[in-house]
């Protein structure tokens, strides 16, 4: 990634609080990156007032206006050669294109040809030639895929703050882009297009879309994408029941026992990290990276935490959280609190750059590779889904079970509800049957115990009267 250093850009984003978001949906990102373009655009209007300022001072006769993303000089011109003399002054007043963004670099290069422009009027010098008459950037060639992937990181972040979270989005628009295009192919729609439509699988074909989406809002380039827009309905999930996710943390311990002897000294004891991180997925419901992304081991291990949260750092994809445990049980159970595992996770991420999305992808591809390892028939993300319809089947409230997994109640509603299977949905209806059911034999009980209870009175009254009786 570049570094950041006193970036213009960045220093524009300063005072820019991006809009909180417990979305980390396509829907979510995309408000949030409107909002950084509006802010930049703002600065830029802001920017483009000095420097007109700036040309008025100067008494320079060309002044700059921003139109559909791109800055024009404006000025009062001898009449074009293709154009008439209506008014009979032989001059008119001209918007020039110059294929100039609206943008910070755009305006250092608007106002220095605003100046250029100035003199050639002053010193009537001024001619039309392909440069003024929009030729030069008609006969522009288009650049490749390939060229403008060399400029996508500096283009994408003259309208995005840089975070963490905004880093790791574009890396995924950067890697996705790329993945599916030839490089070498010349970035037009046309191409564009046409490379998702060679992509076989319908949730590749949508990220593609989305990534590409981007790409080519970051560069101005026309593109309908709209027909890839809708997430495809039939990708299929395996998500594990209770008993299932306690029989797979004992498969991590099995393959330290039936592995070879041909083990590398050093990580000989790693499965223990990876049996760990399956734990705490499976507790907590997170994203993988929400382990990785600064996690708070103290908080973690200390005692004040009796609520046995595990707290996601404001750099993950949707801010920061403290996530709540279903089954604790399974804290005691997995082992989740011991210093050792804890130990080996500062380890793993102490050779990695938090900042750097590859590098933490690289950690949570990690984690997938492990799964498949031990022989695991679900992934990573499953144990997510898992415990959101667990959360479900014990009653907790959806906004509650949302907020705890760090997205909206659509989301939640959307993206989880649709994996609730045949069988946990007869999981589901059974035990509120069987709760019904509870509730039904302790009201007969309670019937009983007031049948009961008047019986024992009615006894209790009969002896009295017999003792009086027999007193008298």
């Amino acid at each position: 990634m570049i570094n950041q250093g006193k970036d213009k850009y960045q220093q524009a984003f300063a005072d820019l609080e991006p809009v909180s978001s417990t979305d980390g949906s396509f829907f979510g990102s995309s408000q949030q990156a409107q909002q950084q373009r509006e802010h930049m655009r703002t600065k830029v209007l802001q920017e483009l007032e000095k420097v007109n300022l700036r040309l008025k001072s100067a008494k320079t006769k060309v002044t700059i206006r921003e139109s559909n993303g791109s800055l024009q000089l404006r000025a009062t011109l001898p009449i074009k050669p293709t154009d008439k003399d209506t008014n009979g002054t032989g001059r008119k007043q001209y918007n020039l294109s110059l294929n100039i963004p609206a943008n910070l670099d755009g305006l250092k290069t608007a106002e220095e040809e605003a100046y250029e422009l100035g003199k050639l009027i002053a010193r009537h010098t001024f001619e039309w030639n392909d440069k003024y008459l929009g030729n030069e950037a008609i006969k522009k060639d288009f650049k490749t895929i390939g060229e403008l992937l060399e400029q996508f990181e500096e283009e994408y972040f003259k309208t995005h703050k840089r975070t963490t979270k905004s880093e790791h989005t574009f890396f995924y628009y950067f890697s996705r882009t790329k993945r599916f295009t030839n490089s070498k192919d010349l970035a037009t729609a046309e191409n564009l297009i046409s490379s998702i439509e060679k992509i076989d699988k319908e949730w590749a074909k949508y990220n593609a879309a989305r990534a590409i989406s981007a790409f080519c809002m970051t560069f101005k380039i026309a593109i309908d994408l709209s027909k890839y827009s809708k997430s495809p309905e039939n990708n299929t999930r395996n998500i594990p029941t209770d008993a299932e996710i306690a029989a797979g943390i004992i498969k991590f311990e099995n393959y330290r026992n039936s592995r070879g002897n041909q083990v590398n000294q050093n990580v000989q004891n790693s499965w223990q990290l990876w049996r760990w991180t399956y734990g705490m997925l499976s507790v907590f419901g997170l994203r993988p990276r929400e382990l990785f992304i600064n996690p708070d081991i103290n908080w973690w291990l200390s005692e004040e935490n009796t609520d046995l949260t595990w707290k996601v750092h404001k750099d993950c994809k949707t801010g920061e959280r403290q996530a709540l445990p279903l089954h604790r049980q399974w804290i005691e159970d997995f082992d989740l609190r011991n210093p050792q595992y804890l130990e080996m996770l500062t380890t793993a991420i102490a050779k990695k750059d938090n900042t750097n999305h590859a590098e933490i992808t690289a950690l949570t591809q990690r984690v997938s590779w492990w799964f498949r390892k031990i022989g695991l028939d679900f992934k990573p993300y499953d144990l997510r889904h898992a415990w959101a319809i667990r959360a479900h089947i014990l009653g907790i409230p959806i906004k509650a079970a949302a907020d705890n997994l760090g997205h909206s109640v659509q989301v939640h509603t959307q993206t989880y509800q649709r994996w609730f299977s045949l069988d946990m949905r007869k999981l589901a209806m059974n035990q509120a049957v069987n709760k019904r059911n509870e509730v039904e034999v302790i009201k007969e009980e309670n019937i009983k115990l007031r049948m009961e209870n008047e019986r024992l009175k009615m006894e209790i009254d009969k002896l009295k009267m017999e003792l009086v009786y027999k007193q008298s």
